[in-house]
């Protein structure tokens, strides 16, 4: 039998009601060896996440403020999941040593990595597994990046003492034994890389949606499940907003080709979405497999006579754009015009250097400046065996009045990025949405 590593999400873990589901979810499956748990989320809309109250706990301290009661609050949450659950276990000394780090600034990392630890303590107890800290096998490098080869080495290493173990996600250490922590959804990179170092057979996230839409619910009505999707898929899904999953969580598996399976905790019996290094399937009746987007991106439009003929005319540009430390989404081109799209957070105080800078090396005949650009990403593996998916595209958006102001389409034909004014965004979505999905 192969091994599955499992993460549960803070929803997952908001109160003993929901241990114990992720505990009947381990225990139906021997395979389930390896558990990560985050930090307890939000039991109600009102609620406040573990990770922000710890947060605030340091902002507190920092400001010379008594955290005393404050940190009571987050004491009695996890002090109430343990009464609840029946457990005979004190967390009381380790409660007492959180806050006075917190009040010693030990960081900020560590304050916000807390709600994971005493989270997995817990489950460890509850389940009856052994608890591994994170920061004995999850390293990062002195200049804050992750540190894959010592990590996957000592892990591989811890694991095979362990039978089965909870393992707190979000954090690890520095090389000075300070805890660092990923960005903000960061346990679904730590299971990925237990995963990873496991060789185990799947990685299941669980989290409170079952699996991952073909667009935001926010803009279309109930929108169709996701039943299969490749790594390529999500990564270009996850970085034009869809967040299901984090997407640097995506690599350590894929490198290792085991797949992800993103299910329900709260719905344990629905499939979910299983994300996989590659199929030839799709749905026919749909192509597409997803649609994703995001808004506040500014385009920068150069036009200059005979630029087709001018030798390194782009690369100045993209010269003049590492100088300024300006990274870029699109380049959309064409006989004498090229468009730059970056996201308009970039231009913050740099717009009028870089449109000097860009007047100074490519001697351009204009170049314009504008703001409120929203990118679609219509993305699906079915692309490359459907004709016309492209025009369908086109065609719903015009059909829905909306004026496209830039198209980019990448030789594998996985996805079509569209550019519409901000204004237009969600009308646009919802458009597409209704061209390839009927009811």
């Amino acid at each position: 039998m192969g091994i599955k590593t499992v993460k549960f999400g803070g929803s997952s873990l908001a109160d003993a009601a929901q241990f114990r589901r992720v505990g009947e979810i381990v225990r139906a499956d021997s395979a389930r060896r390896y558990v990560i748990a985050s930090a307890p989320g939000k039991r109600t809309p009102d609620d406040i996440k573990v990770t922000d109250m710890l947060y605030r706990c340091y902002e507190m301290a920092r400001a010379r403020e008594d955290i005393t009661d404050y940190f009571a609050k987050i004491a009695e949450r996890y002090n109430a999941i343990i009464r609840d659950l029946g457990l005979n276990y004190d967390i009381a000394g380790e409660l007492a040593y959180i806050c006075d780090g917190i009040n010693h600034h030990t960081g900020r990392d560590f304050a916000a990595s807390r709600g994971e630890y005493l989270s997995s303590l817990i489950l460890a107890k509850y389940l009856k597994y052994d608890f591994i800290d994170a920061e004995s096998v999850i390293f990062f490098k002195e200049n804050g990046s992750f540190d894959a080869e010592k990590t996957r080495e000592e892990l591989r290493k811890e694991l095979k003492k362990h039978e089965r173990a909870v393992i707190p996600g979000f954090y690890g250490v520095m090389p000075n034994g300070t805890i660092r922590t990923f960005s903000r959804g960061g346990s679904d990179i730590t299971g990925s890389i237990v995963a990873e170092a496991a060789e185990a057979e799947l990685y299941e996230n669980w989290t409170d949606v079952s699996g991952c839409l073909m667009a935001d619910p926010r803009i279309v009505e109930n929108p169709r499940p996701i039943r299969t999707v490749t790594y390529r898929e999500l990564r270009e899904l996850s970085y034009m907003g869809a967040s299901v999953l984090h997407e640097e969580a995506i690599f350590p598996v894929r490198a290792a080709g085991i797949p992800i399976n993103i299910r329900n905790t709260n719905d344990a019996d629905a499939p979910g979405t299983m994300i996989v290094a590659g199929t030839s399937e799709y749905d026919a009746k749909t192509v597409i497999t997803g649609i994703a987007g995001k808004k506040g991106f500014s385009v920068i439009s150069v036009e200059k006579d005979l630029m087709n003929s001018e030798i390194g005319f782009a690369r100045k540009m993209l010269d003049v754009l590492e100088d300024n430390g300006i990274s870029f989404e699109h380049l959309p081109s064409g006989v004498d015009t090229m468009s730059v799209i970056v996201a308009s957070g970039e231009l913050e105080g740099r717009r009028e250097k870089l449109i000097a800078s860009i007047n100074r090396a490519c001697r351009p005949d204009s170049i314009v400046c504008e703001d409120g650009l929203a990118l679609l990403a219509v993305v699906g593996r079915g692309m490359v065996k459907a004709r016309g998916t492209a025009a369908r595209v086109f065609d719903a958006i015009s059909g829905a009045g909306v004026n496209i102001r830039m198209i980019d389409q990448g030789s594998s034909e996985l996805n079509i990025i569209v550019g519409v004014e901000e204004k237009d965004f969600e009308r646009a979505l919802r458009a597409i949405y209704r061209e390839f999905v009927k009811d």
